[in-house]
C-alpha cells in the first residue's frame, strides 16, 4: 500500500513537472512564431474565444475574434517582416486553473520593437494576449 501511494505521488509530481513547462515553452514557440511571421503556428496557439489586448504602436486596440486576431497578426507581419526575437526574462505563474506567463520580449528588424508580454493559458491554449509596447524596456536575453 505504502510503495503504490508513493508510486502515484512520484507520478502526479513528474506529471505536474511536465505540465508546469509546457506554457513557458508554448510561449517561446507564439514569439518566435510572430517573429518569423508564421500565422499559422500563431493561430494554433489561440482558445476559440481568446483576446489580444495591443497596447500602444499602430495596431493598438482589442481584439476579441479569430479572425480580427489573425488579420492582426497578418498585417503585423506584412508591415514587418522576418524578425529577429530576442526573450528575456521571462515567469510562469500556475495554479490548476491556468497559467500567467510574462516575458520582456524585443522583436528586432529596421528598429527594435520591445514589448512586455503577458499571455494567459488556460487547457492548454491562449485566452488572453497583451501585447504592451514598451520603449524603455530592458531586455537582456535569458535563453
Amino acid at each position: 500500500m505504502f510503495k503504490t501511494l508513493v508510486l502515484a505521488a512520484t507520478a502526479l509530481t513528474l506529471a505536474a513537472g511536465s505540465v508546469s513547462a509546457a506554457p513557458l515553452d508554448d510561449a517561446r514557440t507564439h514569439f518566435q512564431a510572430i517573429a518569423s511571421g508564421d500565422t499559422q503556428i500563431v493561430m494554433r496557439a489561440y482558445a476559440d474565444q481568446a483576446q489580444l489586448n495591443w497596447v500602444g504602436g499602430p495596431l493598438d486596440g482589442t481584439y476579441a475574434t479569430t479572425e480580427s486576431i489573425r488579420a492582426t497578426w497578418e498585417k503585423f507581419g506584412k508591415a514587418v517582416g522576418p524578425l529577429k526575437l530576442t526573450v528575456g526574462q521571462i515567469d510562469e505563474s500556475a495554479n490548476p486553473k491556468g497559467s500567467t506567463v510574462s516575458a520582456n520580449v524585443v522583436f528586432e528588424g529596421k528598429m527594435p520593437i520591445k514589448v512586455r508580454y503577458v499571455l494567459t493559458f488556460r487547457e492548454g491554449k491562449i485566452v488572453s494576449e497583451t501585447w504592451q509596447i514598451d520603449p524603455k524596456l530592458a531586455v537582456a536575453a535569458a535563453y
